[in-house]
């Protein structure tokens, strides 16, 4: 059959950026042990560079009455496969700005998660209106496999920057490397640009390894 009598292939889905698939269904990925949710002791931290220099925090159910927003958002693994039309429920970073403001001349944050994790995030990708703490997707609370309590969710970038079992958020002055940065990927997870690994990483893209 010559190729103008096969149906032609459909066109990509725009949303996708390059090198990534669609995905039915959301796989479970993560490295480490799945945490044992404590509602009595778990709580949620903002410090480093605050602009009253002190740290703030909130119980389980403090935490659950903050404000909520509804964000539609895509979800881009870089291993490539994609989420599309996603719709996250939670809290909005740019909440946990205005409840808890950064000091002048912080640059950037510092998300913690369970165990130790970490990702760092630019200030202005932190702000954005899209980045959620999310504690529900699409409609239905998150799983413990897919980080409940709360993960954050930043759509512009690929997933890893968004930890399940979010604990903290640090604000810092300068830029530091998270978990997954120190070991291969790149700084600033740019899927549009397919900003996966380090070596991949122009002169300003990330501090000094």
């Amino acid at each position: 059959m010559g190729q103008s009598e096969r149906e032609a292939d459909p066109p990509a889905d725009p949303r996708l950026p390059p090198g990534q698939r669609l995905q039915r269904g959301w796989p479970v990925l993560h490295y480490g042990p799945v945490p044992r949710f404590k509602p009595l002791t778990w709580d949620f931290q903002v410090f480093g560079a605050t602009a009253s220099a002190e740290k703030h925090s909130w119980g389980f159910e403090e935490f659950q009455s903050l404000p909520r927003v509804t964000v539609h958002g895509d979800f881009h693994c870089v291993t490539r496969f994609s989420m599309l039309g996603n719709e996250w429920c939670g809290v909005s970073a740019s909440t946990v700005l205005d409840l808890v403001p950064p000091a002048d001349h912080v640059t950037h944050v510092m998300v913690w998660a369970e165990y130790g994790y970490s990702a760092n995030l630019s200030l202005a990708d932190f702000a954005d209106p899209s980045t959620v703490f999310a504690t529900h997707h699409d409609g239905e609370p998150l799983t413990v496999e897919h980080g409940f309590p709360v993960r954050l969710v930043v759509p512009k970038l690929y997933a890893w920057k968004g930890p399940k079992w979010v604990r903290a958020v640090e604000y810092m002055r300068a830029d530091r490397r998270g978990f997954w940065e120190e070991r291969g990927y790149h700084n600033l997870a740019d899927p549009w640009a397919e900003k996966r690994y380090s070596y991949q990483e122009e002169p300003g893209d990330g501090p000094l390894r």
